[in-house]
């Protein structure tokens, strides 16, 4: 499974779900700042449809809102 997570270091709801990866630990996925880097941004327009972070990947499908990123990754943990 690829999870691949959008956001930025300055929003505040990426904070939220970027805590709860590093208070568990998970290495399964892998960070995209869309501020940093434009193609990262681009891939979500294209893909996802929107700019909204945080977006979580899950085989190439989007995920959107932080509260229910946390609930999908509180339910899958890594394996």
């Amino acid at each position: 499974m690829t999870l691949e997570l959008f956001k930025f270091e300055s929003c505040p709801f990426c904070q939220r779900v970027l805590q709860y990866i590093r208070q568990t630990g998970r290495k399964d996925i892998i960070l995209r700042d869309i501020h940093e880097n434009k193609e990262y941004e681009r891939r979500l327009l294209m893909e996802g449809g929107k700019r909204q972070v945080p977006c979580l990947f899950i085989d190439g499908k989007p995920l959107y809102e932080s509260l229910e990123i946390l609930k999908w990754l509180k339910d899958h943990p890594e394996q």
